[in-house]
């Protein structure tokens, strides 16, 4: 048993959890890891973030608070010991949106619908204080992932043109975003109504950026397809009912840019450097979906950037960023 098993071994033996039945879970990009709690019919999750990995439970702890303060469905933190980034929540259900649809893949419009409601009540929100602000020049600073991991060599035209679309066209940050919030980090609670159907997970990250980042992020879905004309549909009902112009067309657009060239970067870091060789199946879908936004005419100088610089994912080039 490692020293860190047995940390958690003293975590819960002090707690009402004891004797629990562990079975794990899929875990994340980073160096987190989850677990199932069950007694009977009880359960609840254990999170496990150890600080020494950089990992931190205090920003999740306090943005749950925040999130069910405001009408929200986050876990409730049922204990908590910050200093050895061991955490016990709530069990919010065992269906994502991945998992749902898979079973039931007429339900689509209805999920997605909820969890857009669910950013329409996050704009309504006063932004939360002391978290990360992506102004222009972190976001473009942010996209370097791609040059130095997947492309091999510095993006600084990249960068720079970045820099500039965001400065153009999403200028602003003015609003939380979740930041990976997309159909695995979402939980259907078939159950209930309204805002508390979705369940929201790996909301650590988060940051105030311009509008529509979450919304984006729902949409061109690393892990899985979205149909262009059902992702413009939640669009139209995401700027109808927040009374958008069609200027935010271009904001999404180059939103979309920004984070598609970040995951890029961080899927072939984890495969060089943590050997998480999996994520490089993801990586034509993220491929695709860069391109589908790289397509805006207000993007045009970016693409060419993006083109010059990146190769496209070939088998050849993914299986080079597995050396």
């Amino acid at each position: 048993m490692s020293e860190r098993e047995e940390q958690i071994d003293a975590f819960l033996q002090d707690s009402e959890w004891r004797g629990w039945e562990r079975t794990a879970l899929a875990g994340d990009a980073s160096a987190r890891r989850y677990a199932r709690l069950t007694s009977g019919a009880q359960s609840v999750i254990l999170m496990d973030d150890p600080p020494e990995k950089g990992g931190t439970t205090s920003k999740f702890a306090d943005l749950a608070l925040w999130l069910r303060e405001r009408g929200l469905c986050p876990p409730a933190i049922l204990a908590h010991a910050p200093a050895q980034g061991i955490m016990v929540i709530s069990d919010l259900g065992p269906d994502d949106f991945a998992r749902w649809l898979a079973k039931q893949p007429g339900d689509a419009r209805r999920l997605y619908t909820a969890s857009v409601d669910v950013l329409l009540h996050l704009r309504s929100q006063p932004i939360p204080k002391n978290l990360p602000v992506m102004t222009p020049a972190m976001g473009a600073e942010m996209v370097s992932l791609a040059g130095e991991y997947y492309a091999g060599r510095p993006a600084d035209d990249v960068i720079t043109e970045m820099g500039r679309a965001l400065d153009r066209l999403a200028p602003v940050p003015d609003t939380l975003a979740l930041r990976d919030f997309h159909a695995e980090n979402l939980i259907w609670r078939s159950g209930l109504c309204g805002l508390a159907r979705v369940g929201l997970l790996d909301f650590q990250d988060a940051f105030i950026a311009p509008e529509g980042y979450d919304l984006i992020s729902l949409l061109r879905d690393a892990r899985r397809d979205v149909p262009a004309d059902f992702s413009a549909e939640m669009i139209d009902y995401y700027m109808r009912k927040a009374g958008l112009d069609k200027d935010f067309h271009a904001q999404l657009a180059c939103l979309g840019v920004q984070r598609n060239l970040r995951i890029l970067g961080v899927f072939a870091r984890l495969a060089k450097q943590m050997r998480k060789t999996r994520y490089l199946a993801l990586i034509p879908r993220v491929w695709a979906n860069l391109q589908i936004d790289l397509a805006h005419p207000a993007l045009a100088d970016l693409r060419r950037a993006v083109d010059n610089m990146l190769p496209t994912p070939t088998d050849a080039v993914l299986e080079s960023l597995k050396q």
